[in-house]
Protein backbone atom coordinates (compact mmCIF):
# COMPACT_ATOMS: atom_id res chain seq x y z
CA UNK A 1 0.00 0.00 0.00
CA UNK A 2 1.79 3.12 -1.19
CA UNK A 3 1.79 6.40 0.61
CA UNK A 4 0.62 9.39 -1.42
CA UNK A 5 2.00 12.77 -0.45
CA UNK A 6 -0.14 15.67 -1.66
CA UNK A 7 1.52 19.07 -1.95
CA UNK A 8 -0.78 22.07 -2.27
CA UNK A 9 1.24 25.14 -3.24
CA UNK A 10 -0.35 28.60 -3.17
CA UNK A 11 0.96 32.06 -3.98
CA UNK A 12 -0.13 35.48 -5.12
CA UNK A 13 2.79 35.46 -7.60
CA UNK A 14 1.88 33.04 -10.39
CA UNK A 15 5.32 33.11 -12.01
CA UNK A 16 7.16 32.34 -8.77
CA UNK A 17 4.68 29.53 -8.03
CA UNK A 18 5.11 28.03 -11.50
CA UNK A 19 8.92 28.20 -11.12
CA UNK A 20 8.77 26.26 -7.83
CA UNK A 21 6.40 23.66 -9.30
CA UNK A 22 8.58 23.27 -12.43
CA UNK A 23 11.65 22.74 -10.22
CA UNK A 24 9.92 20.00 -8.20
CA UNK A 25 8.68 18.34 -11.39
CA UNK A 26 12.12 18.47 -13.03
CA UNK A 27 13.83 16.92 -10.00
CA UNK A 28 11.17 14.20 -9.83
CA UNK A 29 11.67 13.33 -13.50
CA UNK A 30 15.45 13.09 -13.02
CA UNK A 31 14.98 10.66 -10.12
CA UNK A 32 12.21 8.63 -11.77
CA UNK A 33 9.61 9.63 -9.18
CA UNK A 34 5.95 9.11 -10.07
CA UNK A 35 4.14 12.46 -9.93
CA UNK A 36 0.55 13.31 -10.66
CA UNK A 37 0.11 16.93 -11.58
CA UNK A 38 0.63 19.74 -11.26
CA UNK A 39 -3.10 20.31 -11.22
CA UNK A 40 -3.94 24.02 -11.42
CA UNK A 41 -7.00 25.27 -9.60
CA UNK A 42 -8.95 28.31 -10.76
CA UNK A 43 -7.45 31.43 -9.17
CA UNK A 44 -9.19 32.75 -6.08
CA UNK A 45 -9.97 36.45 -6.27
CA UNK A 46 -9.88 37.99 -2.80
CA UNK A 47 -11.41 41.40 -2.17
CA UNK A 48 -10.98 43.22 1.12
CA UNK A 49 -13.03 46.37 1.64
CA UNK A 50 -11.25 49.32 3.24
CA UNK A 51 -13.51 50.80 5.89
CA UNK A 52 -11.45 53.80 6.96
CA UNK A 53 -13.05 57.08 5.95
CA UNK A 54 -10.95 59.81 4.37
CA UNK A 55 -12.58 62.74 6.08
CA UNK A 56 -15.80 64.26 7.36
CA UNK A 57 -17.41 63.82 3.93
CA UNK A 58 -17.19 60.03 4.40
CA UNK A 59 -15.10 58.91 1.38
CA UNK A 60 -13.57 55.43 1.47
CA UNK A 61 -10.38 53.85 0.24
CA UNK A 62 -10.66 51.55 -2.77
CA UNK A 63 -10.94 47.86 -1.86
CA UNK A 64 -7.76 45.80 -1.79
CA UNK A 65 -7.80 43.02 -4.42
CA UNK A 66 -5.51 39.99 -4.41
CA UNK A 67 -5.37 36.87 -6.60
CA UNK A 68 -4.23 33.55 -5.12
CA UNK A 69 -3.00 30.80 -7.44
CA UNK A 70 -3.00 27.13 -6.43
CA UNK A 71 -1.21 24.05 -7.81
CA UNK A 72 -1.53 20.50 -6.47
CA UNK A 73 1.06 17.75 -6.91
CA UNK A 74 0.75 14.12 -5.77
CA UNK A 75 3.88 12.07 -5.13
CA UNK A 76 3.04 8.35 -5.21
CA UNK A 77 5.44 6.34 -3.06
CA UNK A 78 9.02 7.67 -3.00
CA UNK A 79 8.78 8.79 0.62
CA UNK A 80 12.43 9.91 0.66
CA UNK A 81 11.88 12.29 -2.24
CA UNK A 82 8.61 13.55 -0.74
CA UNK A 83 10.33 14.19 2.59
CA UNK A 84 13.17 16.10 0.91
CA UNK A 85 10.68 18.33 -0.91
CA UNK A 86 8.65 19.05 2.21
CA UNK A 87 11.78 19.97 4.20
CA UNK A 88 12.82 22.62 1.66
CA UNK A 89 12.76 26.32 2.35
CA UNK A 90 10.44 27.79 -0.26
CA UNK A 91 10.65 31.36 -1.57
CA UNK A 92 8.81 34.11 0.26
CA UNK A 93 5.24 34.29 -0.95
CA UNK A 94 4.91 30.56 -1.72
CA UNK A 95 2.96 28.57 0.88
CA UNK A 96 2.97 24.77 0.95
CA UNK A 97 0.46 22.46 2.66
CA UNK A 98 1.34 18.77 2.87
CA UNK A 99 -1.00 15.82 3.27
CA UNK A 100 -0.05 12.14 3.46
CA UNK A 101 -2.40 9.21 3.08
CA UNK A 102 -1.99 5.51 2.59
CA UNK A 103 -3.97 4.17 -0.33
CA UNK A 104 -4.90 0.58 -0.95
CA UNK A 105 -4.45 -0.77 -4.43
CA UNK A 106 -7.42 -2.07 -6.36
CA UNK A 107 -7.91 -5.81 -6.05
CA UNK A 108 -5.76 -6.14 -2.92
CA UNK A 109 -8.67 -7.59 -0.94
CA UNK A 110 -8.13 -5.21 1.99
Amino acid sequence: MPFVTTLTLTSGDRHRLDDVVADIKERAERKGVELKGPHPKSPDELRVPQSKTLGPDGGRFDPWNHTVYTRTIEIVGYETFARSVTEEVFPDGVHVDVGVEQRTQLGSGS
